[in-house]
């Protein structure tokens, strides 16, 4: 589903990979227009290339397709004065710029928010950075979820470190951006001026860390590797397998579950047992529960056990592949299409005010639309 809530917002997209142009096709499927800005010198966004082994796709990989939907692409020289200019033409009539340059690149272009801003007071510049502003280093994802601890927490017990196989960090970055943007959209329709927002891929990993910080801030215990294990809740996290050999993924967070759960799988070994009788216990003895709850799922059949496990709201799921999941009604529901590319949505949120729909671009091929953009501007001189 595609809204028009921001139909008349214009968005000049000076960023690339996932972060930044994640955030640009968020303002792309509510309907805003939104130009991505490429480099003539590197022929586009890199993420034009990353293709995987045997991919077979045109200058729009299937990388590049995951968040460049909705866009046009204009493909200028930024080191030229004729392509500053066309930039600078472009800002006279643009609310917002996303930007992930590395820190000081923006200033050497030309296009860094003193700057454009002096063209347009109500600009508001969305920035993301690695390490901050003031930090030259280049930001990576897996470096960062290497330094934020993610990669220390992940994985088998006494088993090597291991990063996300989605980079999660650079996700999550653009939707603090997201939040930081829109804040600054609603202050400036008090005040009519704009302002530039930064986001740090560091500091948004860090925040992510959610109960697993507090784990070190406040009980001052280090979290390690527990697998897919929850270092707080027993049995959450815990993947055991069924007589048809399918994966079931419990997520216990209750004792009543846990009660539940019991007589679901017939064990009056497990309920009645006081090493098991609270989470904290199931904690302490995790081990020792997850060698009886094998046993039991051993018994089942997936077809049978599932049903009877969703019928009491036990919290319970079989380990699907992404072709599976996107078989699901619900992925159904937040796929877009253009010609015989197919790609999903990054807005999800529903309301029926928003059911106003609008046909969405596909993923633009490199300068797609110079032409048009171009005379455009000249027919506004």
């Amino acid at each position: 589903m595609n809204h028009v809530m921001f139909k008349n917002l214009k968005v000049l997209e000076l960023a690339s990979v996932l972060a930044g142009p994640g955030v640009g096709q968020f303002f792309a499927e509510l309907g805003a227009e939104v130009i991505k800005v490429e480099s003539l010198k590197t022929n586009g966004d890199v993420t034009r290339t990353w293709k995987s082994s045997g991919e077979e796709t045109d200058d729009r990989s299937a990388y590049f397709c995951s968040v460049n939907w909705g866009k046009k692409s204009l493909a200028i020289d930024l080191e030229t004065a004729e392509g500053k200019q066309t930039i600078y033409k472009l800002i006279k009539g643009t609310d917002i710029v996303i930007a992930s340059y590395k820190p000081g690149d923006a200033e050497k272009l030309g296009v860094d928010y003193e700057t454009l801003s002096a063209i347009n007071s109500s600009l508001i510049y969305g920035q993301i950075t690695g390490y901050g502003s003031q930090n030259p280093r280049v930001g990576y994802d897996a470096v960062i979820q290497a330094e934020a601890g993610f990669m220390f927490m992940n994985g088998e017990p006494d088993g090597p470190s291991l990063k996300m196989p989605v980079a999660l960090i650079d996700v999550l970055a653009g939707h603090q951006l997201k939040e930081a943007i829109l804040i600054a959209m609603l202050e400036r329709t008090h005040t009519g001026i704009g302002k530039m927002v930064e986001v740090s891929l560091i500091q948004t990993a860090l925040a992510s860390l959610a109960n697993q910080s507090s784990n070190w801030l406040v009980a001052h215990k280090l979290p390690q590797k527990h697998g897919s294990a929850h270092p707080n809740i027993a049995p959450y996290g815990d993947v055991f397998k069924t007589k048809d050999d399918v994966e079931i993924l419990l997520a216990i967070g209750t004792d009543r579950q846990f009660q539940d759960l019991c007589q679901v799988l017939k064990s009056a070994a497990l309920l009645e047992n006081p090493l098991f009788s609270t989470n904290q216990n199931r904690v302490k003895n995790r081990e020792l529960l997850k060698l009886g709850l094998i046993l039991c799922f051993e018994n089942f059949v997936s077809t049978d056990l599932l049903p009877e496990l969703h019928a009491r709201n036990i919290p319970a799921g079989t380990i699907q592949n992404i072709k599976q999941a996107f078989e699901l009604p619900e992925a159904k529901d937040i796929l877009m299409s253009s010609g015989n590319r197919i790609g999903i949505q990054t807005f999800i949120a529903r309301s029926q005010s928003w059911e106003n729909q609008r046909a969405i671009l596909p993923p633009p091929h490199f300068g797609q639309h110079n032409n048009d953009i171009i005379e455009n501007l000249t027919a506004d001189v």
